[in-house]
């Protein structure tokens, strides 16, 4: 298993991706005749190889914000300086390999290119136009991409000298598995307040002052501030807003695709390269030979890859009257399609759909109405910021325009009324006494103007103010009290001898729980709590409310012929020799990179930046 294992590290770390850097996610468009950014040892940095390696790096940030980034935040994230860090670096092993005398001959560089799938054709075979196209896009010569992949292979063969001798360590393996998968079998059972019998005594005056002042924050009220508004949503206006019925017309035949279905069927597509393969699996489907969902499977494709959705007729092209015509479940074809000759599967029948324009105007009329009430809206907004700048406080804005006053005491957490728009709550939270009014949006397309008049800090409460709840808290927190107390003497009788059924009569055993496991209605370190226990040890777990005995009765190791356990250990094996490797390989590069030479021109390095700048990447 050491062995595999080894040969699973080798493969990751060895020859991870032989292209990454050599072929980027597009042309970058890089012009001009600077065509290195400076020296490692004896070897140069291609422009180009910076270039790719940069077009990546803006790629996985993009992909891990969801949107296309400027430069400008490229820049200040330092993705540009990381990028140039690891060319660097890959530049020294360059180096190195060289110094050494490694490298890899024509015929090694020639499978890699002949296995990689970019450069294949139609049938999947190299094609050699499709090479030099792809070459082509990406700025690169095949000189050029030949040296650099000759390289990249050259640099996993020292990359597998240095970390191929790295043996598994099973002491680490053993460790975390017998941790992982230690059992434990025990008994427990939870004690309900509803449970005791002895009566709480009736709380003294000094009983309650003192919980009162042991919990000042539960008597506190928060910070709360006082803002008046003027504001205006399209809700206040829309139904002063005139629809002419030609508009809500025009709006219905804009959307009536959606409010006017024709008959649909639910459809399957599986293509085939040519009509022969096609009609040979059509024959295997009617002799019942195979099912189309094996069909599908047996391609190597799930029934996701295949499906087309719901489709009219005409969507369909030339397999729509078959289709229209079949059952469901049937399967008819071939036929041909864009992607070649295709069998369909009918799953289902959906039926033409008609929302009448008398039908549809209520939502018609409402969403016409919002849209020209917040058009409305938009356009009184620069004659409200003039206002406002010339002075005006939100009661005047609501005295000459169709804004409406308001005034709330606001706290954090408050969502009624104004307060519901998120926009207003991040606004009133940093509003400060004394600010100038500035005009805001809502959500809704709505505006406000708020004035802070007062902040009031958090207060507590006068005593006679909350001595229900006080009366309230002391009795939740001596229930509780009483609860672990009592839950503490069944321990001590259980720890004695005392039977824990008879004592406990809603016990439950578990048996064999792993530190993974979870038991219901316990809290959430309650495993923890366990695993911290010596045999035959009695414990009171504090269940939040309620009280839990536990005894734990027995500790077993990992079953040593688990399946799972022994596929766990290889894991861990796998991941702890790799994460060895990848740390020895680090300190080497880090040693190389020190002895070795580096000379970066950083006007080129500015050059090259500046056009991805002003290409937007």
């Amino acid at each position: 298993m050491a062995e595999r294992s080894r040969n699973r590290i080798g493969v990751w770390i060895i020859l991870g991706f032989l292209f990454v850097g050599l072929i980027g996610f597009g042309a970058t468009g890089l012009t001009g005749t600077i065509r290195t950014l400076g020296t490692v040892g004896d070897k140069t940095i291609p422009v180009q190889q910076y270039a790719n390696a940069l077009t990546q790096g803006i790629r996985a940030q993009e992909a891990e914000y969801g949107q296309p980034l400027p430069f400008a935040l490229i820049q200040a994230l330092g993705i540009d300086r990381t990028v140039l860090q690891q060319v660097v670096a890959d530049r020294t092993l360059d180096n190195e390999a060289a110094r050494l005398g490694l490298s890899v001959g024509d015929a090694r560089v020639r499978d890699q290119i002949l296995g990689a799938s970019m450069f294949g054709g139609l049938d999947g075979t190299f094609d050699r136009e499709a090479y030099r196209e792809v070459l082509r896009r990406e700025g690169l010569s095949e000189s050029e991409f030949e040296t650099g992949l000759r390289e990249d292979i050259t640099r996993s063969l020292l990359q597998g000298a240095v970390v191929g001798g790295i043996a598994e360590p099973g002491i680490y393996a053993d460790t975390l598995v017998q941790f992982i998968g230690e059992r434990r079998s025990l008994s427990w059972a939870n004690l309900l307040d509803e449970e005791l019998t002895t009566p709480l005594s009736v709380p003294t005056e000094a009983d309650l002052l003192a919980h009162y002042e042991a919990n000042p924050d539960a008597f506190t009220l928060p910070e709360s501030r006082t803002i008046t508004f003027a504001w205006l949503t399209p809700d206040m206006i829309q139904n002063e807003i005139a629809l002419d019925e030609e508009a809500l017309r025009a709006l219905y035949d804009e959307r009536i695709a959606e409010y006017v279905q024709p008959e649909r069927r639910l459809v399957e597509r599986l293509a085939f390269i040519d009509a022969e393969q096609a009609r040979a699996a059509r024959a295997r489907v009617d002799g019942g030979e195979i099912t189309f969902d094996d069909l599908v499977a047996e391609r190597g494709l799930d029934l996701s890859d295949v499906d087309l959705g719901d489709l009219a007729i005409e969507q369909l092209g030339a397999a729509g009257e078959a289709v229209f015509a079949a059952a469901p479940g049937m399967t008819v074809g071939p036929f041909d399609t864009s992607l070649g000759p295709a069998l369909f599967r009918m799953n289902a029948i959906l039926a033409a759909e008609e929302i009448s324009f008398a039908e549809a105007e209520p939502d018609l009329r409402r969403e016409l109405g919002a849209a020209r009430a917040r058009r409305v809206i938009e356009d009184m907004s620069e004659g409200l910021t003039d206002m406002i700048a010339g002075g005006a406080a939100p009661e005047d804005l609501a005295q000459s325009t169709d804004l409406e006053l308001g005034a709330i005491t606001w706290t954090l957490g408050m969502t009624d009324g104004i307060a519901a728009y998120e926009s207003f709550r991040a606004v009133a939270a940093g509003l400060t006494e004394g600010g100038f009014p500035e005009l805001q949006e809502l959500e809704d397309g709505g505006v406000f103007v708020p004035r802070l008049d007062t902040i009031t800090p958090p207060t507590l409460q006068p005593f006679d103010t909350v001595r229900d709840a006080v009366i309230l808290g002391w009795t939740e927190t001596a229930i509780h009290a009483a609860t672990l107390a009592e839950a503490a003497r069944l321990a001590d009788e259980i720890t004695a001898g005392g039977d824990f059924a008879t004592l406990m009569p809603g016990m439950v055993v578990e048996n064999s729980l792993t530190r993974r496991d979870f038991v219901a209605e316990t809290p959430p370190n309650f495993m923890t709590e366990v695993f911290k226990m010596a045999p035959g040890e009695v414990r009171v777990i504090d269940g939040g409310i309620d009280a839990i005995v536990v005894r734990l009765d027995a500790i077993a190791p990992p079953p040593a012929d688990d399946p799972a356990m022994l596929a766990e250990r290889e894991t861990i094996a796998e991941f702890g020799a790799a994460g060895i490797a990848q740390d020895i390989f680090a300190i080497f590069s880090a040693r190389v990179q020190q002895a070795t030479d580096v000379q970066i021109n950083e006007a080129a390095v500015a050059a090259v930046n500046a056009q991805f700048a002003g290409t937007g990447n």
